[in-house]
């Protein structure tokens, strides 16, 4: 997924701020990592370059 996805995404739970944390990263894209919810707490996934962001 392209870093400039991360700005324009929101918790599908709550609607609160997603903290983006890399774990691998590729020209420029991110492969894997996580989302965690500022607000709820939820945290949501990246596998292979696709975010999960299905309401938990």
């Amino acid at each position: 997924m392209k870093k400039d996805l991360v700005n324009i995404l929101c918790c599908p739970t709550c609607k609160g701020d997603l903290k983006l944390k890399v774990e691998k990263e590729e020209n420029g894209e991110i492969i894997t990592g996580s989302f965690t919810c500022e607000k709820c707490k939820c945290t949501y996934s990246i596998e292979d370059g696709i975010p999960d962001l299905l309401p938990k």
